[in-house]
């Protein structure tokens, strides 16, 4: 197990080492945010600018402009939310060279009080134009993705979480911006997940083959730009497809999934995720099992995929 968190501040600490340009700014977060461990490292290039969010992106942008590579931390609603304007008009109008670190995403800070789940902020920010979302699944995946941000020349948000997680990639994992991961082959149906639910996925996709049912498991870790061609490729092999994420159905991984097929090889979706509803207070795990995220409500979602297929099928048949 580990935390997305702690090989963010880790890959954000050894980043500092190599590259003295980049800078990290929190909204007094950074024992939240792990950016403690770049602070300890190397204070002269840490700042704290305190509960400010809509100050801690520009002074993120301000920094940008001056050369250096900065990177901009706090809690991921408070930046789709309260600084949503900040982030669209100065760095994604802007397009200017700063990174946004969305820590605690979903419910994985959901014992500080629902109102500070994040499952609403793909949505937001999917819609921004010059930027790139992703959603990280693991330590392995947070550090590559951290690497390929602070080499990018643009905007990035980088949606972190505060839950403990399985490790899914091996250490030599290669993360391209815009390139799914296929983790499993399979025939029957496609499991489309992102972020930390991946190892639920898994887990489904395992008791889905002890059923006889080989599903094919895909990782999206990047909502924006998204791999098309590799779900559209899925979608004409398969037929059906689950979409998995800790956020609303509406407008994140499931309605970027549905919205790319629209355009290229439609195919019954399923979406797994908060149905329109606010999240409570409470534990992760518990949550998740309560709004249905859980490893069964995954496997039912692929029976109901297959069967929708199976029915649009008998439908072509009967025309």
């Amino acid at each position: 197990m580990t935390q997305i968190r702690v090989a963010y501040g880790e890959t954000l600490a050894e980043l500092g080492v190599r590259e003295p340009r980049l800078v990290v700014i929190d909204a007094d977060m950074a024992p939240g945010t792990m950016t403690c461990l770049f602070r300890d490292k190397h204070p002269s290039r840490f700042f704290d600018v305190g509960i400010a969010e809509q100050n801690l992106v520009n002074v993120g942008v301000g920094l940008a402009l001056g050369g250096q590579i900065p990177f901009v931390n706090t809690f991921a609603y408070l930046l789709a939310l309260r600084a949503a304007e900040q982030v669209r008009s100065c760095i994604c109008y802007a397009r200017t060279n700063v990174k946004i670190g969305a820590g605690y995403g979903g419910v994985s800070g959901a014992m500080d009080g629902a109102s500070h789940a994040a499952v609403t902020d793909l949505a937001v920010v999917r819609a921004f134009p010059n930027l790139i979302v992703t959603s990280l699944s693991d330590g392995v995946s947070t550090r590559a993705a951290t690497l390929a941000a602070a080499a990018y020349d643009g905007p990035v948000y980088l949606r972190l979480s505060r839950a403990d997680v399985p490790d899914i990639h091996p250490p030599d994992f290669e993360f391209r911006f815009g390139r799914g991961v296929t983790l499993r082959e399979g025939n029957d149906v496609t499991i489309v997940g992102t972020g930390p639910l991946l190892g639920r996925c898994l887990k489904a996709v395992d008791a889905l083959a002890g059923r006889g049912i080989h599903a094919r498991l895909i990782e999206i870790h990047t909502l924006k730009p998204l791999d098309v061609e590799l779900l559209a490729r899925a979608a004409a092999e398969t037929g059906a497809l689950v979409t998995v994420e800790e956020h609303s159905i509406i407008g994140g991984l499931g309605a970027a999934v549905c919205e790319g097929l629209a355009e290229t090889r439609p195919a019954p979706v399923v979406r797994v995720g908060f149905r329109d509803v606010f999240p409570e207070t409470g534990p992760w795990e518990v949550l998740l099992d309560k709004f249905g995220m859980g490893v069964e409500d995954i496997v039912a979602a692929a029976d109901r995929a297959i069967a929708l297929r199976r029915q649009g099928a008998d439908a072509g048949l009967r025309r």
